[in-house]
């Protein structure tokens, strides 16, 4: 689909020749004057709007004015005689994108139509990137109803106005990194950059040329000046993640930095200062690390002045529900399917696991039940043996021990039995210790299990 463009112009052979130039591009609509303009902009969606300065009744300006009104406020080229620049400058103040002096230069026009058009499509995206970061880090992105997390949330928007360093500690998968996003994106500086570093992710003697950057041959292999992630978080957040990882000496300098708030790139003796908001997060107990010697007493503090603990799944199950129909639309949706059901045995035993690895878990999980599950509804013997209970062996056959009640054991003994028999009611009685007439009388219990003789 082609960008469209409105010439307003009293001039026909100017309009007619503007199309002729610029309609193997464009959608071309024209308009004699502001009001036939208006008229087509209350109709039409323009992607640019190229405009006489100087027409009968109502003036280029009236158009620029209008264009910014409309929802999608399209870029306004003014076109003008020579003598008329001041007007047109004018009219870029008040909102025009540029102007152009007639007579047009045409290769001229095509170069600053196709600018003014990118310019604003990178608009747009712009504005639909902040559009998710604001709904995808917003506390309404952030589900669950239990108290663990309603009161993570409160603290979070207690300390996110401030300009106190926080400490996020939980266990890994627990969503430190969107909390520290969250915090970022509700501060007094959410247009600002939020810079991550994963700490344990980077040897110790790179760790601190990421952080601080380095001078042109400041060691060997320092080719060029590298700017560091601190200059990178001017005016904005950086998160570190796994704090605990980091070295002594690293320490040492993140704690200048926090004291005086400037710091020097490696192989320079420059002081440089930024403003950035720290947030740290870690999966370790950093009191305990302190105690052995391993982390500074000193900086600990300088890093907790506030401190969010994130629960892990495992506390917080009733949220589990909440979580995980979330992630099964996200991914039906990605992948253009239908998102499964999970019948309430199935929830139980998923409510039931301990998911160590938490909501990253979870959502891996998610993912994979969305795309490799047959079937619109997942039933807990559908499910891997470490969410349905413990493995054990009962009469030389492995069989899975549900942490569920009685029925729901002999339910899943007596599926594990018609399987094994083939759906064979003789047999599969004879396997679970029964006579075929109580083995009918389950089956009748229990329809969702029944099975012919093969």
């Amino acid at each position: 689909m082609l960008p469209t463009v409105l010439i307003v112009d009293d001039e026909r052979h100017t309009r007619e020749g503007l199309q002729q130039v610029l309609e193997d591009q464009y959608d071309i609509y024209l308009a004699e004057n502001a009001d036939q303009a208006f008229t087509l902009m209350q109709s039409e969606t323009f992607d640019l709007i190229l405009t006489d300065l100087r027409m009968p009744g109502k003036s280029g300006l009236k158009v620029v004015d209008k264009a910014l009104m409309l929802k999608n406020r399209p870029p306004v080229i003014m076109m003008t005689a020579y003598g008329n620049v001041p007007s047109a400058v004018e009219a870029m103040k008040r909102g025009a994108y540029d102007f152009l002096t007639k007579p047009v230069n045409l290769e001229k026009l095509e170069i600053l139509a196709k600018r003014a058009i990118e310019s604003k499509t990178l608009q747009v995206e712009v504005e639909q990137l902040h559009e998710r970061l604001d709904g995808k880090y917003s506390f309404d992105g952030i589900k669950g109803n239990s108290t663990e997390l309603k009161n993570v949330i409160e603290r979070v928007k207690l300390v996110a106005p401030s300009k106190a360093s926080v400490l996020i500690e939980g266990e890994t998968g627990t969503g430190k990194e969107r909390i520290a996003q969250a915090i970022h994106q509700n501060s007094n500086r959410p247009q600002g950059p939020f810079v991550a570093v994963h700490c344990a992710a980077l040897p110790s003697n790179l760790l601190e040329s990421e952080l601080f950057g380095h001078e042109k041959g400041a060691f060997t292999g320092a080719s060029e000046r590298r700017i560091g992630r601190f200059e990178l978080a001017h005016e904005g957040s950086l998160f570190l993640d796994e704090i605990g990882e980091i070295s002594l000496s690293t320490q040492v300098k993140l704690l200048r930095f926090l004291e005086q708030r400037t710091f020097e790139r490696i192989g320079s003796s420059k002081s440089i200062t930024v403003d950035m908001r720290l947030i740290a997060a870690t999966n370790r107990d950093l009191k305990e690390m302190v105690r052995e010697g391993a982390f500074r007493e000193d900086l600990y503090f300088r890093l907790n002045v506030v401190q969010i603990r994130m629960p892990p799944l495992r506390d917080r199950s009733e949220d589990l529900p909440v979580l995980l129909n979330h992630f099964l639309l996200e991914f039906a949706k990605e992948n253009e399917i239908e998102a499964p059901t999970f019948e309430t045995g199935a929830m139980q035993c998923l409510r039931r696991y301990s998911w160590p690895g938490n909501i990253r878990e979870l959502r891996n999980f998610a993912e994979n039940a969305v795309v490799l599950h047959r079937g619109s509804v997942i039933h807990d013997y559908d499910l891997e043996a470490k969410f349905r209970g413990e493995s054990l062996r009962i009469d030389g056959k492995r069989v899975i021990v549900s942490p569920l009640d009685k029925e729901e054991n002999e339910k899943r003994l007596l599926r594990e039995a018609l399987a094994d028999s083939k759906g064979n009611r003789t047999k599969a009685a004879k396997l679970m210790g029964i006579s075929r007439r109580t083995l009918h009388r389950k089956l009748q219990q229990w329809p969702e299990l029944d099975v012919v003789d093969r």
